[in-house]
């Protein structure tokens, strides 16, 4: 290594160099997203803040959508272990981990807000190649999280765990942008007789999930019978 910065992106020909090519992207723009919504994310504005020609993002991630989803994924290992963690070391049963799951989640609002446009936006514009790679890291995520599902509520088999990611997946997909709203419609529905507009999203996903978990509980008691 030259000691140069991560950002100057002389070519990298060793694998541990392309990483560390990779992470510098990833970590600038993730510091972008925090200025500007993921809608508004492009790789010029990318590459003009690395201090790199756009066709250097571009060889690496291919699109802005490619960085979006290598966002996602990242922010999902960091809170799937942080959920682990606080799970293993808490009480059992389905109301802590629905609980903590919402919780957590709500803790990380750029991972739902990248989360919540998988398929409306990251998933598009971007290879074959990629979307393979990512649906497979998607399903060893949430082979993962049906696990911490099985543990803290052995009555729910494997299908039906598996089944629970699945939901909730879709469930925060509709969920966020309602619990994100804009400063007009946060204004609008300060009207009392507007309440009901307004949302809490940890609140409401745990509602959700609990409600999810019951109902697939009683479909697998219904089918023993």
């Amino acid at each position: 290594m030259t000691g140069r910065p991560a950002t100057e992106f002389q070519r990298a020909r060793r694998p541990e160099q392309q990483d560390q090519r990779r992470s510098a992207i990833l970590e600038e723009a993730e510091a972008l997203l925090a200025d500007v919504p993921v809608q508004d994310l492009s790789l010029r504005e990318l590459s003009r803040r690395l201090g790199t020609p756009k066709s250097n993002v571009v060889r690496y991630f291919g699109t802005r959508e490619g960085v979006l989803l290598e966002l996602l994924q990242r922010g999902r290992d960091r809170w799937l272990l942080a959920l682990e963690s606080e799970l293993g070391s808490g009480p059992g049963g389905s109301g802590p981990l629905v609980e903590s799951w919402a919780r957590t989640l709500a803790a990380d609002p750029l991972l739902c807000q990248l989360w919540s446009q998988l398929a409306t936006v990251l998933e598009r514009n971007v290879s074959v190649d990629s979307i393979r790679r990512h649906k497979l890291a998607e399903l060893e995520h949430r082979q993962r999280l049906a696990r911490l599902v099985r543990c803290r509520v052995p009555g729910i088999g494997d299908a039906g765990a598996l089944h629970m990611t699945r939901v909730a997946t879709v469930a925060l997909a509709g969920l966020w942008p309602f619990c994100s709203p804009t400063q007009a419609m946060t204004e609008a529905t300060a009207d009392p007789r507007l309440h009901e507009s307004r949302m809490d999203f940890a609140t409401a996903y745990a509602d959700i999930l609990g409600i999810t978990l019951t109902g697939l509980l009683a479909r697998e008691r219904a089918s023993e019978t």
